[in-house]
């Protein structure tokens, strides 16, 4: 059976959310047909009249009008800070409603995840986004739980996906659920990527360059970067901003789209790399030195944040030094 792919796009929407997922499915059915099989996907780009659709880049592709369009999967590419834009959004939740009705799954690449909360599509579910509107995405749609720090996440039918690269991450494992993982891995060798990074595993971002909006959350963050040796649970955290831990924790997830709790894992996190890559000090010790109750929860934290426990950075960063 065919799986008709249904990806929407609109003026000015991000080249390579297209073109990432595209590349995915479009692998696995040259694979399949290699192996004498019928083409497992047809890959539709849709918008809202059809006719050519310029991307961000400048560059147009052609689409196919939406209409009453049936897919297996529909999926709502990305295209800059769309939660500023209600006007672009709101006709593009309309279509999404309507072709979410009739398909077995629906996902999002990027900001794309804005268009599926305006159709109500990921009310009480688990989402993510580009992890730069994750806060936004939060505030705008509070009946979602947003994790920023996520490259997909999968709840009931719904798929979502952080940005850019993270949409083959999120097509591989759509491939993987319909054609197993052979067929997935054999996808991510033709295009040179890994298989896959696990939904679980960090965006990459870096707190350290996420700012919140008001003056409690900046000062009780930049508390927690100057006491990450010290125990922090919200309690103490909510004292610096001078709100109760109830208060503090709903206002800090709101403004950075993290909660305080994992935000200090990741301040921890990042503070350990810099030593571990750079210096000489035992593992076990920076552990203690940032924080971290013991060596084994720092590197669950590694392989969460950066897919990769600390010392195979170390050996990594090491390398590196030896080969310049």
């Amino acid at each position: 059976m065919v799986m008709d792919i249904g990806f929407l796009v609109y003026p000015q929407f991000q080249l390579l959310d297209l073109g990432g997922p595209v590349g995915a499915f479009q692998t696995a059915g040259q694979i399949g047909a290699q192996q004498g099989g019928a083409p497992p996907y047809r890959l539709r780009v849709v918008s809202a009249e059809g006719g050519l659709v310029p991307s961000s880049s400048g560059v147009a592709v052609m689409t196919e009008p939406v209409g009453e369009g049936v897919f297996d999967t529909f999926v709502v590419v990305g295209g800059g800070p769309l939660h500023s834009q209600p006007d672009k959004v709101t006709p593009l939740a309309l279509i999404a409603q309507r072709c979410a009705a009739r398909s077995r799954r629906v996902g999002s690449v990027c900001t794309g995840a804005f268009v599926l909360a305006a159709a109500g599509l990921l009310d009480g579910r688990s989402a993510t986004t580009h992890w730069l509107y994750a806060a936004a995405l939060q505030r705008l749609h509070p009946q979602v739980r947003v994790d920023g720090d996520r490259i997909f996440i999968h709840d009931g039918p719904v798929w979502t996906s952080a940005g850019i690269t993270a949409g083959i991450d999120f097509a591989l494992a759509l491939v993987e659920e319909d054609l197993g993982v052979d067929t997935a891995r054999a996808v991510a060798r033709r295009l040179v990527v890994y298989h896959r990074r696990s939904g679980g595993q960090s965006q990459f971002s870096t707190l350290l360059e996420l700012e919140p909006t008001s003056d409690r959350m900046r000062a009780a963050l930049e508390f927690a970067r100057e006491h990450l040796h010290e125990k922090l649970p919200v309690e103490r955290l909510a004292e610096v901003a001078c709100l109760s831990p109830r208060q503090f924790a709903r206002a800090f997830t709101a403004e950075t789209g993290e909660s305080p709790a994992k935000a200090v894992e990741r301040l921890r996190t990042e503070a350990a790399r810099q030593r571990i890559e750079t210096g000489t000090e035992p593992i076990e010790a920076i552990a203690q030195q940032v924080g971290f109750a013991d060596p084994e929860r720092m590197r669950r934290a590694f392989v969460r944040l950066f897919g990769h426990p600390p010392q195979s950075m170390r050996r990594h960063a090491r390398a590196a030094a030896l080969s310049v």
